[in-house]
């Protein structure tokens, strides 16, 4: 696996992408800056990648909406837990 800057600055594109469409999947506000949102939306979308090749369906004739999908879902579910963890730490300080 060959890293360029090309291939980082898309990863960090989709990431953003990835992870706003996962903080408008969960309901309510999120307190978390955006540097992490990109985090979570890079993870999401490598994980979702590799769930979708592990499932057979990264591999399809135009978009593949069903990497896609992986990808937004497990990105809410981190935004989600992010969220979680922050506001749970300002209530308790």
């Amino acid at each position: 696996m060959e890293f360029t800057l090309t291939g980082i600055i898309v990863a960090l594109i989709v990431g953003l992408v990835i992870g706003a469409l996962g903080r408008l999947v969960v309901p309510g506000k999120q307190n978390i800056p955006l540097w992490l949102t990109m985090v979570v939306g890079v993870v999401a979308a490598l994980l979702g990648t590799v769930i979708a090749r592990a499932a057979g369906v990264a591999d399809t004739a135009g978009f593949d909406w069903i990497e896609f999908a992986f990808q937004v879902v497990l990105a809410a579910i981190g935004v989600a837990l992010v969220a979680g963890v922050g506001s749970r730490r300002r209530l308790t300080r």
